[in-house]
């Protein structure tokens, strides 16, 4: 097509040694059980830095399985053996471990870790295991949050926050209503939302959720296993409906006594990015409100509850999505840093107490993507940033005072690191399309100071596919990333069948420069079996900028799929293409995606597989919908344009919806209604259930799945 113009960036050839006899290729049980494990490059497990040290450590299984300590300077030594671990679990009465389990350094000399519901730490210079936290008899506990400044431990029993302290355990909440819960996250984890439990600094209060859903619609999800069939309500807030009420407590470890924030009304908005002053003597939550196009940042008094000052709001067009709490400069509770896509980009601005803007400390056409701390007293700012393009990521910092940019990372590709609790060395996780693994690590001016690995190519013993990562245009003139896996030698004259992977959805990328682990050893499954797989991150996938990510709202699905028809009439120039056999899959908002594609486009896709898909937007939950889409009473011709039970009767090619039976995401009601709509129009569409699997499909079962699938595009595309 001649609006569009294709720049290849990489063509990158993937095990281009000579074909050999002993050549494999992968199965679906290699792509599930070792997608992560043993056909994911090489790890040096355990690798992590010392508390309070310039020493890292890591587990080694050459000589049995033991504890090794190393630095910079320094020669590996072995610091404990698991047999002496378990020598010392022994002797405290408890069983013993097969392997270290995932463990962290309390000081220097001790470190703790879980097994089952207790909470162990074993000192290095006493030989000891001692115990830090066992759960109350009886009781099953969850979001088990440590103190480090006292070691007192808060969780969550049933819906109930819990507190262990001095030996003992006291019930912080006592609430009977099921429908009320307290210490868990909330707001369905949107807006950065992971926990629901927050310790002061010190470790003198504990801030936590309390979450009253009793006004959210009851919704059934049924349980095969029993007999009688089972049905388990639960709380489902869905666009345009009630949303659940949430509060901020402040509990007082010295006196136990608990305040509640003043955080007014109206009772729907949502409480995120929650934060902690140095001195423990204020709160800082980000309020939004259910329209999702304003916040604003409010101080709270932690002995009163009551709301102190409004230091800075922000109010956008579309959305304004807040995802990150404030942080403090190290030494000081007069400033902090505060991300903000206000320029269009996600940057970090410095502040001072009053809300006042002091400068802003990163810009340009590029994106921060995850804050990584401060260095030397407080002078710099580290971050990663998305700054070659959207698919690479490079550690970075600025200099507070004077802006001052570097970058210190060096080598296209992902770029991953953890620092010492200084933040005067780092190590980097450094993956490519072309390099498996490197660790190395880094100063705070970004100097190699030492290598740890060069992993080997996990993929070696298998047929070698081809893989190319380049860009297209589409019609506006945007530049959209996109990959193909295909097979290394095409055959001549010969014309392959294509399978569009496809998500494209919000908060989702999908084309990044790393080396393939987990679900992408898929397409290479795929294309060993003769099949090409083409995947592109269109307009309104995220670290692109706030207009190439907002250019979808209220009307999720149309500039996506436009997006997408525009990769396959790229694909339908290239000489080995079938353009009579074009596939989609896809999941979750990929399944929207591929529905809706099969439908909106009936005569470009001959066979689709869509897995826990949002058929209508009025039937998803609030928070998210309501953002791209407005509520249902606000944005209705958008919601009925974007309905794909309106474009059923459009399928033509060969379409299986997959769902688990027990999705409490994407409630399995969606592809009900397709089916029901298919059948009234006489419409053929296959289905597939997974008994008690969620949203997605796990464990052993995902071989199954992925056999499901490739089975039906084998047999149809």
């Amino acid at each position: 097509m001649k609006h569009i113009k294709t720049y290849l960036i990489a063509v990158i050839q993937f095990l281009t040694f000579a074909a050999t006899a002993q050549e494999m290729n992968l199965t679906t049980s290699d792509v599930v059980l070792g997608g992560r494990a043993t056909l994911a490059p090489q790890q040096i497990h355990g690798l992590k830095w010392i508390k309070a040290t310039d020493m890292y450590s890591y587990i080694d299984t050459t000589a049995g399985i033991r504890m090794m300590r190393s630095s910079v300077k320094s020669n590996d030594i072995e610091l404990l053996k698991l047999t002496e671990v378990n020598e010392a679990m022994k002797k405290a009465a408890h069983d013993t471990l097969k392997s270290f389990p995932s463990f962290k350094w309390e000081s220097h000399r001790s470190f703790s870790f879980s097994v089952k519901d207790t909470l162990f730490s074993y000192d290095l210079l006493l030989r000891r295991v001692s115990t830090l936290f066992t759960k109350p008899e009886n009781k099953t506990v969850t979001n088990i949050t440590t103190n480090d400044q006292n070691q007192s431990i808060a969780f969550t029993v049933d819906n109930n926050l819990w507190l262990y302290k001095d030996g003992k355990h006291i019930q912080i909440t006592n609430e009977s209503e099921v429908n009320i819960i307290y210490g868990q996250s909330v707001h369905r984890d949107e807006f950065g939302i992971t926990k629901g439990i927050f310790w002061s600094p010190k470790g003198n209060y504990i801030a936590f959720y309390r979450m009253d859903q009793t006004m959210v619609t009851d919704y059934p999800i049924t349980e095969w296993e029993n007999k009688p069939a089972h049905v388990r309500n639960i709380k489902y807030p869905f666009s345009g409906d009630k949303s659940h009420h949430v509060t901020i407590g402040i509990y007082n470890l010295a006196d136990g006594s608990t305040v509640y924030l003043k955080t007014g009304t109206p009772e729907e908005q949502y409480l995120t990015n929650i934060a902690w002053s140095p001195d423990e003597k204020s709160i800082y939550v980000v309020i939004l409100n259910r329209e999702q196009n304003h916040f604003d940042l409010n101080q709270y008094s932690v002995s009163t509850g009551m709301f102190v000052k409004t230091l800075f709001g922000e109010t956008q067009e579309k959305y304004v999505q807040p995802l990150s709490k404030i942080e403090f400069l190290p030494g000081r509770d007069d400033r902090f840093i505060w991300q903000s896509k206000r320029d269009g980009f996600n940057h970090l601005y410095l502040y001072d107490i009053s809300g006042k803007l002091i400068r802003q400390l990163t810009k340009g056409e590029w994106e921060v993507t995850r804050f990584e701390g401060f260095g030397s007293n407080g002078k710099y700012v580290f971050f990663t940033a998305a700054l070659n393009s959207s698919i690479t990521r490079d550690f970075c910092r600025t200099e507070i005072a004077t802006g001052a940019f570097k970058k210190l990372t060096s080598g296209l590709g992902v770029h991953t690191v953890n620092s010492n609790e200084a933040k005067t060395l780092f190590i980097d996780n450094f993956t490519s399309t072309k390099t498996p693994r490197v660790i190395s690590i880094l100063n705070e001016n970004g100097k190699k100071l030492k290598t740890l690995l060069q992993a080997d190519n996990p993929l070696k013993q298998f047929k070698p596919v081809s893989v190319e990562l380049f860009t297209i245009k589409n019609r506006e003139g945007t530049d959209l990333q996109c990959r193909i896996t295909r097979p290394v030698v095409l055959e001549p004259g010969k014309r392959y069948p294509v399978i569009v992977y496809v998500y494209n959805g919000p908060g989702v990328q999908l084309i990044s420069d790393q080396w393939p682990t987990g679900n992408e050893l898929w397409y290479h499954y795929m294309a060993q079996n003769n099949y090409i797989v083409f995947t592109m991150d269109g307009r309104g996938t995220p670290n692109r900028g706030r207009e190439f990510e907002q250019v979808t709202f209220r009307q999720l699905g149309v500039v996506e799929s436009s997006d997408q028809i525009e990769g396959v009439n790229f694909l339908k120039t290239l000489p080995y293409v079938d353009s009579t056999r074009i596939g989609v899959y896809g999941w979750s908002y990929g399944g929207f995606m591929t529905t809706t594609l099969m439908t909106r486009y009936p005569d470009v896709f001959k066979v689709g597989v869509a897995g826990g898909p949002v058929i209508d937007w009025k039937l998803y939950e609030i928070m998210y919908t309501e953002r791209y889409m407005d509520t249902p009473q606000e944005n209705p011709e958008g919601y009925e344009k974007t309905s794909v039970l309106n474009m059923v009767k459009n399928l033509k090619g060969k379409l299986l919806l997959i769902h688990g039976t027990s999705d409490d995401v994407v409630v399995q009601q969606h592809t009900m209604l397709f089916l029901k709509k298919a059948i009234d129009l006489n419409k053929q569409a296959d289905y597939f259930l997974y008994p008690g699997h969620l949203h997605n499909v796990q464990g052993k079962d995902r071989i199954h799945l992925l056999d499901k699938i490739s089975e039906y595009f084998f047999n149809f595309l």
